[in-house]
């Protein structure tokens, strides 16, 4: 975990100053907070503020080859970097450090762009070639790490946050119209857009070459599935040895560090099949980490205890009341730099503060398996609603819809004849691409009723979801979990997940997330499975659990999915908080402009009036507030 930051000026109005580029390391000091470096050319200055964790010694950056032609700064890990280097060293690399870093820009020396496809990790990499004149930016596959950028009059600037773009005289924020629209749709702005207009975001798998008059982004990975019914032939059995051992490779490489390595411990299969893994190849005390909440509806703690207790780890937790919640808000959007229709990132940031407070810079996570294995409810829910389409006038099939969603208030207190009015909307679009996802982008865009007439006059004719699903050839060759998990991936592991609620809120606190199901090995794996071995009946993450016996308690490995979740409402109208008051004032939801003063206060008093308020209703409190907080933070200084 690093922040990396740059500018390139090709016509001499604005080069390179040192100065700038240390305030624009300083404005991401929380990525790095151990060490800082910069490198001064004519037409190009990078620089990086340094969470040190593989080489303590001699990693700093930036760092050069052996001519001093090309220059690295560099976020993330590069796993396989010891197997790299033995090969760039037969070939006649001369190292001077023992790092990852150096490892990539040998490779790329040699390789070009083509190097990416050999790096087994997550990363966000600026290397500048002085002798070209060139400067080549990349992203992992599926953006675990951070990168954004934005032309500017004579050049390019770069850096890990936005914040520190923000610093250049050059650039002024304002919202991007299209990306508010993408925001309260998909949850997220999709890359290469960003809230924020002329700042991009590099999109996961895809690199970038920039020379003074010519610019190409190109993909070098992408999600892949077989077509449909063309998946991998083998047996059940052979599925879960083979994950298990892949999963456990994968683990094995994320223990690289020359640091301490914790991790976090839910209480659900995920997180606890990778802390057995780990506990596997680490026989010292294993440190784990979670989250407990006041509101039970929200608590796992029982189940945390159950898993501690049978691995037997060095187990810390830090208790998020809903108070803590509305008060951490405002730096969690700090952070984010995005709208946030939940609250869950902000007891995430509590938690990396736990980790930092431990003395640990390093945790494993299990993001990523709900996404490749079948895990959310979003994939159960396509198969009933298919199932029913075949016939529409049954009485009993969408009776199997009492078992999605135990945790949605609205849909558990309304009964059946609701969840068939809900649910069969749309039921004749059942073959349409995008069907797994159309009820839930419907639901969450009718939020943009809130949405001033100028923001609606400024987005006119855009629709996101016809955008996105124009954007992506081929959908419908895969199976229909295969097509919801592309989705599920697109719009919402890589912008939102791992973003909002990853990244930024570790950084937040100088904590580096690894997660071994997003090993891009066990990622082409489990999308070659067949549907079946994931969703079998109703049953989530079937391999999964068979993969994990004997690795955790029974309880844990047949436990329901129960997503991770915080409150809203309460947290905000809770206690007094001023912030709320005065960003929910007609006068500064007016100045933002974009949000309807009126509806937003009509909303404002239901909620203060303690009635009950539904999922939509809390999703739009929670973007609101944060829009307003990003205009605040960003758009007014």
């Amino acid at each position: 975990m690093c922040g990396i930051v740059g500018c390139v000026d090709w016509s001499g109005w604005h080069p390179p100053q040192v100065e700038r580029l240390r305030q624009m390391v300083d404005a991401i000091r929380h990525r790095g907070p151990d060490e800082t470096g910069l490198y001064v050319g004519q037409q190009a200055g990078l620089g990086c503020a340094r969470l040190s964790i593989v080489d303590l010694e001699t990693g700093q950056q930036p760092i050069t080859n052996e001519d001093e032609t090309l220059w690295i700064v560099f976020n993330g890990e590069v796993y396989n970097h010891p197997e790299l280097r033995e090969g760039l060293e037969r070939a006649g690399h001369r190292f001077t450090t023992r790092s990852d870093t150096e490892v990539i820009l040998h490779l790329y020396e040699d390789q070009g762009p083509a190097c990416l496809e050999q790096l087994n990790g997550q990363f966000a990499i600026a290397i500048w070639d002085a002798r070209k004149g060139e400067l080549f930016l990349a992203r992992d596959r599926l953006g675990i790490r951070p990168l954004f950028y934005a032309p500017v009059a004579g050049g390019f600037l770069f850096a890990s946050e936005i914040k520190a773009l923000m610093l250049d005289r050059q650039l002024t924020l304002r919202f991007n119209p299209q990306a508010l629209a993408q925001a309260f749709t998909f949850w997220a702005p999709l890359p290469p857009q960003t809230v924020f207009e002329g700042v991009m975001a590099l999109p996961p798998g895809h690199y970038l070459l920039l020379q003074e008059r010519h610019a190409a982004i190109r993909p070098y990975w992408q999600l892949e599935f077989p077509e449909a019914g063309a998946e991998a032939t083998l047996s059940q059995q052979e599925a879960a040895e083979a994950l298990r051992a892949l999963l456990a490779d994968a683990t094995r490489l994320r223990l690289r560090a020359d640091v301490p390595v914790g991790s976090y411990l839910s209480g659900g299969i995920d997180s606890t099949l990778i802390a057995a893994l780990v506990h596997q190849h680490a026989p010292a005390a294993l440190c784990t980490f979670s989250i407990a909440f006041e509101d039970p509806a929200f608590d796992e703690r029982r189940y945390q205890e159950l898993a501690t207790a049978f691995l037997g780890t060095d187990h810390r937790r830090v208790e998020c009341s809903t108070a803590d919640v509305g008060v951490a808000f405002p730096a969690v959007v700090w952070h984010a730099e995005a709208p946030l229709l939940r609250t869950s990132p902000a007891p995430m940031m509590r938690l990396a503060e736990l980790v930092h407070a431990s003395g640990f810079k390093v945790v494993l996570t299990g993001e990523g398996a709900d996404e490749f294995l079948g895990g959310y409810n979003i994939y159960r829910e396509d198969k009933v609603r298919r199932f029913w389409a075949a016939q529409p006038e049954s009485t009993w099939r969408p009776l199997l819809l009492r078992r999605l969603y135990p945790y949605i208030a609205d849909l558990s207190r309304s009964g059946d004849a609701y969840r068939v009015a809900f649910f069969g909307q749309g039921l004749a679009e059942t073959s349409q691409a995008g069907t797994s996802h159309l009820g839930r982008w419907r639901n969450t865009a009718h939020l943009q009723r809130f949405f001033s007439a100028d923001l609606t006059a400024a987005i006119g004719s855009y629709d996101p979801v016809g955008a996105l699903l124009g954007s992506l050839n081929g959908l419908q060759r895969y199976s229909p979990l295969a097509q919801a998990q592309v989705l599920e991936v697109t719009t919402f592991m890589s912008p939102y997940l791992l973003s909002s609620q990853g990244d930024r809120m570790m950084a937040a606190h100088s904590v580096e997330g690894r997660f071994p199901f997003l090993d891009h090995r066990v990622v082409a794996f489990c999308n070659r499975l067949p549907p079946r071995f994931k969703v079998m009946g109703l049953r989530e993450k079937h391999i999964l659990k068979q993969s994990a016996r004997g690795l955790v308690p029974e309880a844990i490995r047949e436990r329901a999915k129960q997503p991770y979740r915080a409150p809203i409402r309460p947290a905000f109208f809770g206690q007094p908080l001023d912030y709320v008051d005065a960003l929910l004032a007609p006068e500064a939801v007016r100045a933002a402009g974009v949000f309807d003063p009126a509806a937003v206060a009509g909303l404002a008093r239901k909620c203060r009036s303690a009635a009950h308020i539904g999922e939509r209703e809390d999703m739009a409190l929670a973007g609101i507030l944060s829009t307003q907080l990003l205009h605040h933070l960003f758009i007014e200084p």
